[in-house]
């Protein structure tokens, strides 16, 4: 297993021959962002969607096909092994995969479902189909494993680096969305939460539209192929209190915060773990609440597992948009991001 940090200056944009491309998890913003990028490129983009449920459906899968447009979109369930082969592949030649999927929740059941056998699935009928090229979104937590989503994950990555296919497993640090859970309470005059400090964790966020480049940029790079990628958007690693600071900047207001102790969350841990062993809905919400406190103290940055640190500077960058530019564009209301299940706080 290789790990490569590429210096943002070698992140060059390289045009190759069109390829026949099925995208998966296109339903996302990341993946949505991958899609425009990849049909930018020459790319043939084959998007297998779920239909949408609920009395919002029609309207939601109309704007989806609209963000899509370019790609053929396929309906069917990318978990269901059957519809993945007859609705998503049909039959059909593919050059590449390429997949955004991801759970939508990160509980253990949730996350073997989809971060794991998912894509299993997938990767057996990719090599039905003709597929060389496999290009997994991961994620950057996964460097130091404590929680069932991010054992899932692992074990794909390890699947696909043993398929014998050309792969480039993508591991980014926070995305812009997942840091913009406190902007009403700010806009509302509340203060900003801060675990601890607020200076506990650092990320440097990027954002769908570099990261969806990225990602396409993949099929063609040589320098991409077969490597684990960690990147990162543009700019210095920012803190939670720096994030809090700036959206108070931006306001115009002095910044005021409500330090939450780190140990709260361990009581809490500690009390859905007692009642989960009668009530099974407590024992989930017992894992989202670690989850919610291994992103409470753990920076996505590079992990140095020699010095055991993380490593800002040596955290790759790409792409040109920031997270205080998206502040500035969301307090006016401006493609404010519908985090949806991915809020965490």
């Amino acid at each position: 297993m290789t790990e490569v940090s590429t210096p943002v200056s070698s992140l060059t944009h390289q045009r190759g021959s069109p390829q026949r491309v099925l995208l998966l998890g296109a339903t996302g913003t990341i993946g949505a962002a991958t899609a425009r990028e990849l049909l930018d490129r020459g790319h043939q983009v084959v998007c297998l969607l779920r239909p949408r449920a609920g009395k919002n459906a029609l309207a939601a899968d109309s704007h989806l096909s609209e963000q899509l447009a370019g790609a053929t979109i396929r309906w069917g369930d990318a978990c269901e092994p059957s519809s993945l082969r007859q609705d998503g592949f049909a039959g059909e030649h593919f050059d590449a995969v390429v997949s955004c999927m991801a759970s939508r929740t990160g509980t253990p059941k949730d996350a073997w479902r989809v971060d794991h056998q998912a894509h299993v699935d997938a990767l057996e009928a990719a090599k039905a189909a003709g597929v060389r090229q496999f290009v997994q979104l991961s994620a950057i937590c996964v460097q130091k494993p404590l929680l069932g989503f991010q054992h899932a994950k692992l074990a794909f990555e390890k699947t696909l680096i043993d398929s014998g296919l050309t792969y480039s497993i993508v591991r980014p640090t926070a995305f812009f969305k997942s840091l913009s859970g406190q902007l009403n309470r700010v806009k509302q005059g509340k203060p900003f939460l801060l675990f601890g400090d607020g200076k506990l964790t650092a990320c440097k966020p990027i954002s769908d539209e570099d990261l969806g480049d990225f990602l396409a940029g993949c099929l063609d790079e040589e320098s991409r192929h077969n490597r684990i990628l960690p990147i990162g958007g543009p700019g210095p690693a920012i803190t939670p209190l720096e994030q809090g600071e700036h959206l108070f900047a931006l306001l115009g207001q002095p910044a005021r915060f409500k330090r939450v102790p780190v140990t709260l969350l361990d009581v809490i841990i500690r009390l859905l773990n007692w009642v989960g062993k009668a009530v099974p809905a407590a024992a989930e919400k017992a894992e989202l609440a670690r989850i919610g406190r291994y992103y409470a103290t753990e920076s996505m940055l590079l992990w140095d597992a020699k010095a055991q640190r993380y490593d800002a500077e040596a955290t790759p960058s790409h792409g040109t948009q920031t997270l205080f530019e998206a502040y500035a564009r969301w307090l006016k209301g401006d493609g404010v991001p519908d985090r949806g299940d991915h809020a965490v706080f």
